[in-house]
């Protein structure tokens, strides 16, 4: 039975039963009989499915919003902003994907040598909570105008949000099963990776989760994108806008109420901005408002679940008894829901839990560093390495960026997920990459043809 709890009150919303062994077979052959024929249709075919649902849901926004507030307490005005970056998301697939999988000529002793892109078939998606529109079309869009056909497993906490996505496509008339929703408990989903007609497999979620899905898939010699957790670092150098720097950081900290594997977890501050930047940090972080998620005014909407938020103050709580000053937060509130105040926490070390672990709420956490080099320093000692931010001159900061053991830097800027643009990690956040033309290759079949007869000597 999947269960979707309020987090905002922790009552019961609604239960969906999981798809039976009988139901899952169905789903898994339709979308194989559905490839045969999808794997055919040009380009422009395919952008017509995607342009009518992208439009379906700028026209739908509050309804499909609010499913998001519900389930897991993202703040409307965020969940209305997140339905309009997905469907810009398929939008930018359905307008571009043809020229990023354009034929590659390559010079050889060929008459006529090339590479061209051909889909794989069958892709499961399996998602998380957090983001439930934008995560399942950055993985749908691409792998939809590659000519695949997907099979999304959503995170058993927001069902109403899965069939919603799912319900679009059958909305817009869209060929029959190029995308279905399989609504599964995470220990069935094992046998689903392992079945033959699953060609590769999309993975958002959890460092654990991801290295489970894995080894599962590469036991099958299937291939995996795996887009993990990060305690992703942001630099703050003595030559930087401060006022800029900590109006970014705020928002970075605080978006979904911090449940975003790109914000910004380690704030590492040049010393002799140091109490500056807290100054700037505290003043902004302290004017938000927690609240009801579905009121306009809400900032910080509740934590997703209640496991989720007692990890979440177990990070603080040991990280004030190792010595971390907490100016702003840092105590459980009373009351029904699984709200978290927004925290600051303050000469932060980086042996403490809150620099180590990945803090996944409103938590903010800053570190001193005597300079450039022990921040990089600091920056890299971690085993994540999702995104980085630094705070300094373009040049200066664009040199650091080289250094960063990361998949993705902004120089004075947010870190975000943008459909023109690659996005991934290395070390323990994951492997390949989403979005951009990187992203809809890492579904296709790179296929190398050679055309005879044999030039030269």
């Amino acid at each position: 039975m999947l269960t979707a709890t309020d987090p905002s009150t922790g009552k019961l919303l609604h239960e969906v039963p999981a798809a039976t062994s009988a139901q899952v077979e169905d789903i898994l052959s339709r979308a194989e009989t559905a490839f045969k024929s999808w794997r055919t249709r040009s380009y422009n075919e395919r952008a017509e499915v995607l342009l009518k649902v992208a439009k379906l849901m700028r026209d739908d926004v509050d309804r499909l919003a609010i499913l998001m507030t519900e389930e897991m307490g993202k703040p409307i005005k965020e969940a209305r902003a997140e339905v309009i970056k997905s469907a810009w998301c398929a939008e930018h697939y359905a307008e571009n994907a043809e020229a990023y999988l354009q034929p590659q000529t390559l010079g050889s002793d060929a008459t006529l040598s090339y590479v061209q892109h051909l889909p794989l078939g069958v892709i499961l998606g399996i998602l998380p909570w957090n983001a439930p529109f934008w995560l399942a079309f950055r993985y749908a869009a691409p792998t939809l105008m590659a000519g695949n056909t997907c099979v999304m497993k959503h995170d058993p906490h927001v069902p109403a949000c899965a069939q919603a996505i799912a319900d679009l496509f059958v909305q817009v008339g869209a060929p029959a099963d190029i995308f279905q929703n399989l609504p599964l408990e995470t220990p069935a989903v094992e046998a689903v990776i392992r079945d033959k007609r699953i060609q590769a497999v999309s993975f958002t979620g959890s460092e654990k989760g991801g290295g489970a899905v894995a080894s599962i898939a590469a036991s099958e010699i299937k291939h995996s994108v795996l887009e993990l957790g990060g305690s992703d670092p942001c630099i703050v150098l003595a030559d930087a806008n401060l006022d800029e720097a900590a109006d970014i950081i705020t928002l970075s900290r605080i978006i979904n109420a911090g449940q975003s594997c790109i914000a910004a977890k380690r704030i590492i501050v040049e010393a002799s901005v140091y109490d500056s930047l807290v100054e700037k940090v505290h003043e902004r972080l302290a004017r938000l408002k927690m609240g009801d998620p579905r009121e306009e005014s809400t900032d910080i909407g509740p934590i997703a679940r209640s496991d989720l938020r007692d990890n979440l103050h177990r990070q603080v709580a040991a990280s004030v008894d190792a010595g971390a000053r907490c100016l702003l937060g840092g105590e459980m509130p009373d009351g029904p829901g699984y709200f978290y105040p927004v925290t600051l926490l303050v000469d932060v070390t980086e042996s403490m839990v809150a620099s180590c672990e990945e803090t996944f709420g409103p938590v903010a956490v800053i570190m001193k560093a005597e300079n450039e080099e022990q921040a990089i320093a600091i920056a890299n000692n971690s085993d994540y390495g999702l995104a980085a931010a630094v705070w300094t001159r373009a040049d200066r900061g664009e040199a650091i960026a080289r250094r960063l053991e990361v998949g993705q830097v902004a120089v004075n800027g947010i870190v975000k997920t943008d459909p023109r643009l690659p996005s991934g990690g290395i070390k323990r956040s994951g492997m390949g990459r989403e979005l951009g033309p990187h992203g809809i290759r890492e579904f296709v079949n790179a296929q190398q043809v050679w055309i005879g007869p044999k030039q030269g000597s």
